[in-house]
């Protein structure tokens, strides 16, 4: 009986709330770090003063996304607008939207327009872009490899683990890409970076309960392949003379956007609110966490470290389909477990 006088007595007040607030309400899914969340709610605040008709409902997923985003989709939830990255897209590509003729595509990275893509057409407007670089202990290392052959050869006269190895495909693939074999078959690229290990790289007994980027913090290793989201904690943690080169060869390049969902009842809203979340002034305050390499190419340009452009110019969008997580997880066991 108290409950259902509880119940009786709060429907007045949603009631209420549903009369006085005439806003269209548009709900937006996202991962990200405790600083990207930080940035979207101001992205959101801001588009919610210049756009007073419009509210955001911000659907923070920071741990497994892509599954609980499937199930949104699946139970005929999806979110109006969803950021993807380009290896989770074709899943979702018959449930999205066709951006083709969206935005102006001069102002992206081709590569990232290409990765966003699926079938010729384009599913999500390019937040940034995302390549692997060598991070460089220079008291280790102090040359630069221009290729393999070299890369080697350095890694020989190296005086403690001269290179990062990750027991993840994704890793492998500038390997791959720069001997020019199929991501999904490699064979001399697979053995050449297998034989790394152990070697010239550090096995998982020598990692043990640390991380390869705390070894490298730790002046244990020379060359760390990693992403521009490392550059923020070497820049504040590492405590020795380090820069940033590019691989000697290709390597992969991910993007990562704004989508909106085919479903959506206020495709209108969605659209004002995607355009806002990749306009100039909103992918500025991405590239000021250091943490991304903006797809646009106006804003891409002030970023601290030119290397990253470099390494955008060096890269290769890879053939995503929907199976590949499938696929890459076979791989893994197989190649890696």
């Amino acid at each position: 009986m108290l409950k259902r006088l509880i119940i009786l007595l709060l429907i007045p007040l949603f009631l209420c709330g549903c009369v006085r607030d005439n806003r269209v309400e548009i709900t937006f899914s996202s991962w990200g770090s405790v600083t990207e969340v930080g940035i979207l709610n101001k992205i959101i605040s801001e588009f919610e003063k210049e756009n007073p008709d419009i509210r955001i409902n911000f659907i923070h997923i920071p741990q497994n996304y892509f599954q609980k985003v499937h199930l949104l989709f699946a139970s005929s939830q999806a979110p109006d607008v969803i950021f993807l990255n380009n290896l989770y897209l074709p899943l979702y590509a018959s449930n999205l939207e066709d951006l083709s003729d969206f935005a102006d595509k001069s102002a992206y990275y081709p590569e990232s327009l290409k990765a966003l893509s699926y079938e010729g057409r384009l599913y999500a407007i390019p937040r940034d872009v995302s390549n692997l670089v060598f991070y460089r202990n220079r008291e280790l290392i102090n040359e630069t490899p221009e290729s393999l052959e070299e890369l080697v050869r350095i890694l020989r006269n190296s005086k403690k683990f001269g290179v990062s190895f990750e027991r993840d495909v994704y890793f492998m693939y500038p390997y791959v890409l720069t001997m020019g074999e199929d991501i999904y078959h490699p064979q001399k690229s697979l053995e050449f970076y297998k034989s790394l290990e152990g070697k010239y790289a550090p096995s998982p007994s020598d990692v043990g309960s640390s991380t390869l980027a705390q070894m490298f913090l730790d002046g244990k290793i020379g060359l760390y392949l990693s992403g521009r989201w490392m550059y923020p904690k070497i820049s504040e943690k590492a405590n020795f003379h380090w820069d940033v080169i590019t691989f000697p060869g290709t390597v992969p390049l991910d993007a990562s956007g704004w989508a909106i969902s085919r479903g959506s009842k206020h495709k209108e809203e969605a659209e004002r609110f995607v355009r806002y979340l990749s306009s100039e002034k909103s992918s500025e305050y991405f590239l000021n966490t250091g943490l991304i390499v903006p797809a646009r190419i106006d804003v891409s340009r002030r970023i601290d470290n030119k290397v990253f452009l470099d390494a955008v110019k060096k890269s290769k969008s890879i053939s995503a389909g929907k199976d590949y997580r499938k696929i890459t997880d076979k791989m893994n066991r197989e190649f890696f477990q």
